[in-house]
Parts: C-alpha cells; sequence; structure tokens
C-alpha cells in the first residue's frame, strides 16, 4: 500500500506540473502573437531609413560622420540581448556561449589585452556571464519589461556617446532572432561603427533609387543616423522578445508532452502495483481458507 500512496503523489505532482506548463505554453503563444505584430509595424520602416542611409554614405568612401570611422581597434563592447525569465530551453545559455565565442573568433587580440566589456539585457543574460567570469560594465535588464523605445532610445544614445568619445571601437550585438516558434537563429550585428560595406553601382544595378538630398548631407546625416541606431536596437529587442516568446511556447510544449507520458507510465506502474496488491490479498485469503479446512 505504500507503493501505491507514493504512485498516487508522484501522478498528483505530475498533473499540477502539466497544468503550470500547458497554461505557459498557452500565455507564450499570445505573447508571441503580440510580438510580432510589433515587429512587422516597423519593419518597413527600419528597412527603409537604412537604405536612405547607405545612399547618404555613397561619396567615395569619405562621410562626414564619426559613426561611420574606423579606428583602430583597443576596447570592445558586446551587447548581449537575452531574457529576464527562464523556463525557454537554450535560449539564454546559447546567447551566452554565443557572445564568448564571438569575442574568441573575432577579437583574440583584444581579448589577450582584457579590453572586452559586456553589457547584458536580461537577468538571465547576466547570470550567465557572471559565472563564466566575463567582465560587465552594468546591465540593461529593465528594457525587457516594457521595450519602451525612449528608454531603449537613452541605452543607443549612451553607446553612441561611448563611440563617439573613443572608450569603444567596436560595438556588436549578440541576440536570438526569430526564424519560428521552433527555431532562433543566433546572430551578431555590428552595431558601431555602422557598416558601408555596399558599393554604389552595386545599390542602382539592383534597382534602388538614387536620391537627391535636401538639405546637405551633412545636416541629414547628423539627424539620421542617432535615429537610424536607435531604430537598430530597437528592432534587435523586438526580435529577440518574438523569438523568446517562441523558444518558451517550443519548451511548455515539449515539458506538457513529456508530463502526459510520465503520467501514462505511471498510471500503468500504479494499475500493475494495484492488481499485484489485489491479488496478494486473494491469494492470503484463499490460503487462510485452505488452512482452516
Amino acid at each position: 500500500m505504500a507503493q501505491l500512496k507514493e504512485i498516487r503523489n508522484r501522478i498528483a505532482s505530475v498533473q499540477n506540473t502539466r497544468q503550470v506548463t500547458s497554461a505557459m505554453k498557452m500565455v507564450s503563444a499570445a505573447k508571441l502573437k503580440k510580438a510580432q505584430d510589433s515587429i512587422l509595424k516597423i519593419a518597413p520602416y527600419d528597412k527603409k531609413l537604412h537604405e536612405v542611409l547607405h545612399q547618404l554614405s555613397f561619396d567615395d568612401g569619405n562621410v562626414p560622420s564619426v559613426y561611420f570611422s574606423k579606428p583602430p581597434i583597443e576596447r570592445v563592447l558586446i551587447i548581449v540581448v537575452g531574457a529576464n525569465r527562464g523556463l525557454c530551453g537554450g535560449f539564454n545559455t546559447n546567447v551566452v556561449k554565443e557572445s564568448l565565442n564571438h569575442i574568441l573568433k573575432v577579437y583574440p587580440d583584444v581579448l589577450k589585452a582584457k579590453a572586452v566589456d559586456f553589457i547584458p539585457v536580461g537577468r538571465q543574460v547576466e547570470i550567465g556571464l557572471k559565472v563564466k567570469g566575463a567582465p560587465m560594465v552594468g546591465e540593461a535588464n529593465e528594457l525587457l519589461n516594457e521595450l519602451d523605445f525612449g528608454e531603449i532610445s537613452q541605452l543607443a544614445f549612451k553607446l553612441m556617446e561611448w563611440f563617439r568619445e573613443g572608450k569603444y571601437q567596436r560595438i556588436d550585438i549578440v541576440y536570438n532572432k526569430f526564424k519560428n516558434a521552433a527555431v532562433q537563429i543566433l546572430t551578431t550585428e555590428q552595431f558601431l561603427p555602422i557598416k558601408k560595406d555596399t558599393p554604389k553601382e552595386t545599390v542602382l544595378k539592383n534597382g534602388m533609387v538614387e536620391y537627391i538630398f535636401e538639405p546637405s548631407q551633412d545636416e541629414i546625416l547628423r539627424t539620421l543616423i542617432p535615429q537610424a541606431l536607435k531604430m537598430q536596437l530597437n528592432r534587435i529587442l523586438l526580435d529577440s522578445n518574438v523569438a523568446e516568446q517562441g523558444a518558451r511556447m517550443t519548451a511548455m510544449h515539449q515539458a506538457t508532452d513529456n508530463a502526459t507520458e510520465l503520467l501514462r507510465e505511471l498510471r500503468t506502474s500504479y494499475n500493475n502495483a494495484r492488481q499485484s496488491a489485489i491479488t496478494n490479498e486473494i491469494l492470503e485469503i484463499t490460503a487462510g481458507a485452505e488452512a482452516l479446512n
């Protein structure tokens, strides 16, 4: 009977866990739809903004903006975007590993000089970086609470200021890019300096419009570049949020399926144990009756 009670307790525990994982799956599915709508709304604007920015940068390699300059790399800053909560599979662990691998592959000399800093965006990422002993110059975990463009712009402005002052010569962002609910693509984007690697002839050949800018190129760049960088950071955080919800929905779906399978096995074990107990009782009664005879 003690074994039967233990199995009943395990069945009740697994049922409660399955209810929680099933509810979390449905919540993540609802949040995923909302997050997808948000990223789809800004995608056309972000694309056109960067298209115009690249057109402005075609000036025979002479772009009058510090944000296009490429000074010798002496110090690097890596922004690692993850999540404040867990229960989303390897979402946070993978982005931490990718950020460290990125440093090893791209900036080995800077790493040897211990001139690499990290800023985590997400409490789980911050914990992962601390475990790895990565040097951090702050955190921006609160950005993930509401994903407010004003707060995101403040971080983007701080990064631009650090680059402009020469504190960092390269700023990269590592995050999970959403592909579908089951797949997230680990992505590294160069935030600063702004990449200018598409020749003007190639762009015009692909059918893009050659603009005539008014007022001057310098004045437009001063206004447009900060806006484009803020929008890039906003897009990355929104994309990571979509990927997080997809990863959590998939993880909870798998956990629910595993709990269902475990319940099936436990109920089978319970029925077998119960049948065995009944059989033993019948044998004891039969043996007692024969002894009386």
